[in-house]
């Protein structure tokens, strides 16, 4: 897997400050999205052991409140594959932080049992997801007054909630 970019301390994807890890790889191709360029899998460099060596040092400090999955698209087959591992290593590094993770997939339908983007992985992958922000950039529903979000049709999911409910939990940060 590739990755297009890091970004730490970074304050606009998730709640708090947190390392935001943008992983290469598209095929979603929404129309008016912010960064084509990780549409290639090829785009960037490799995620090799010494970057995600890097983000987990990243995570270190008290004042780092979690990691957040961007792209490209995390959830495409190939990108579950080399998250999954990674994942792990930063919930037992660092149970107290919250991951969070952004798709252009549906949590409801593309990513369930059966679902198009069901791999071996996703439902471990998904397990160490506190917060799910699903749904494809809409261009016609871009709104730039949301939070988190860049069209009207994105939804923010609290998985935590959802795990423990059995049902499908929306964030207050909705509004």
């Amino acid at each position: 897997m590739n990755y297009a970019g890091i970004k730490y301390c970074d304050i606009a994807n998730g709640t708090g400050c947190r390392t935001t890890l943008f992983v290469s790889g598209c095929r979603n191709a929404c129309r008016g999205c912010f960064q084509p360029q990780t549409w290639a899998f090829d785009y960037g460099e490799e995620f090799d052991v010494k970057i995600q060596q890097e983000i987990l040092d990243s995570l270190a400090p008290a004042y780092v409140q979690g990691l957040t999955l961007l792209g490209g698209e995390p959830f495409e087959e190939e990108n579950q594959e080399e998250l999954v591992p990674f994942l792990r290593r930063v919930k037992e590094q660092y149970p107290g932080k919250n991951i969070w993770a952004f798709t252009g997939y549906l949590y409801d339908r593309d990513l369930q049992p059966g679902g198009r983007k069901h791999t071996p992985w996703t439902d471990e992958m998904l397990s160490m997801i506190d917060v799910l922000v699903d749904g494809p950039f809409v261009l016609e529903e871009k709104d730039i007054t949301l939070k988190f979000r860049g069209s009207r049709n994105q939804r923010i999911i609290d998985l935590a909630a959802t795990r423990q409910t059995g049902e499908l939990v929306l964030s207050p940060l909705n509004r």
